[in-house]
């Protein structure tokens, strides 16, 4: 395999003793936990989990949980708790795993306080060509995890990503999430985490959103939780530098995305999987 190989510019950073890298080609980073703080209890449980089995199998583990879900179909969606609660939350959350977190922001002002709290920020899908939310996020010098909109060709994520540059920020990381294919259905092009991977940039495969059926049920999207796993394998398989995983210990309960979360009662199989790909391929 000679496509996946150590970039030139890896990002990296340091939480506690640990640092975190993409790019090197040495391991891939798991962004994983449940789509949103539904509770403290809930988030607690799945992360110890996580915990559990990435710590078993060497894997680096970054908090996954969104504190707000500003884009759902239906106004009377579940969001979460409120901004300031969840946030709170989330940092308390955070110390008892003591794992590192990562979040998304959606408007300017919530950038600041947002960065206090999360060490890497995303920037949602349907929000990647807005300028001053990149142009603010980058301002924090944190890691940013940019997901490709799903309107977007692989190679537009060039000058997504040089705005991000140009305010003085190159620590980041470039996610597929699928592509707009017709109504309620998204597709993956494999090709496309190679070809932003050649723009110079570490690229991450979210392998549970890429299987949401868009608006499937009228008032919320629907999802094919079944395909998380050959996608995640394929994407493995074509080398990445990270996966995004959403998961939930109880899916058909879930309050937001449960169709597309992966059981956590499988994560620790899946993970095996995806290793033994990633050694196989590039560490051999």
């Amino acid at each position: 395999m000679t496509g996946f190989q150590a970039l030139s510019k890896t990002v990296s950073f340091q939480f506690g003793s640990q640092t975190f890298t993409w790019g090197d080609a040495k391991n891939f980073v798991l962004f994983a936990g449940p789509d949103i703080i539904e509770d403290e209890g809930l988030v607690l449980e799945t992360g110890q989990e996580i915990k559990r089995v990435t710590e078993k199998l060497g894997i680096p583990w970054i908090l996954k949980c969104s504190f707000d879900k500003a884009n759902r179909q239906s106004s009377s969606s579940f969001r979460g708790p409120g901004a300031d609660q969840a946030l709170k939350s989330l940092f308390k959350l955070k110390t008892k795993l003591n794992a590192p977190l990562l979040t998304d922001v959606h408007e300017t002002h919530q950038v600041a306080p947002v960065a206090e709290v999360a060490d890497v920020l995303q920037i949602p899908a349907f929000l990647s060509r807005q300028t001053d939310l990149l142009v603010e996020t980058a301002k924090t010098g944190k890691v940013i995890h940019i997901k490709k909109g799903q309107f977007l060709a692989p190679w537009d994520m060039k000058s997504i990503a040089n705005k991000a540059v140009q305010a003085g920020n190159s620590k980041l990381l470039l996610c597929d999430r699928g592509t707009t294919f017709g109504y309620n259905r998204l597709i993956n092009d494999m090709t496309g985490l190679v070809e932003m991977r050649n723009l110079g940039f570490p690229v991450i495969m979210d392998a549970t959103h890429s299987t949401q059926l868009p608006g499937a049920t009228g008032e919320s999207s629907g999802g094919r939780s079944e395909m998380v796993w050959p996608l995640a394998r394929a994407a493995m398989a074509v080398g990445v530098d990270g996966v995004f995983l959403e998961t939930h210990p109880r899916p058909e309960q879930a309050l937001c995305d449960g169709p597309t979360s992966l059981p956590l009662k499988n994560l620790e199989k899946v993970l095996t999987n995806l290793q033994s790909i990633f050694k196989t391929h590039f560490l051999s």
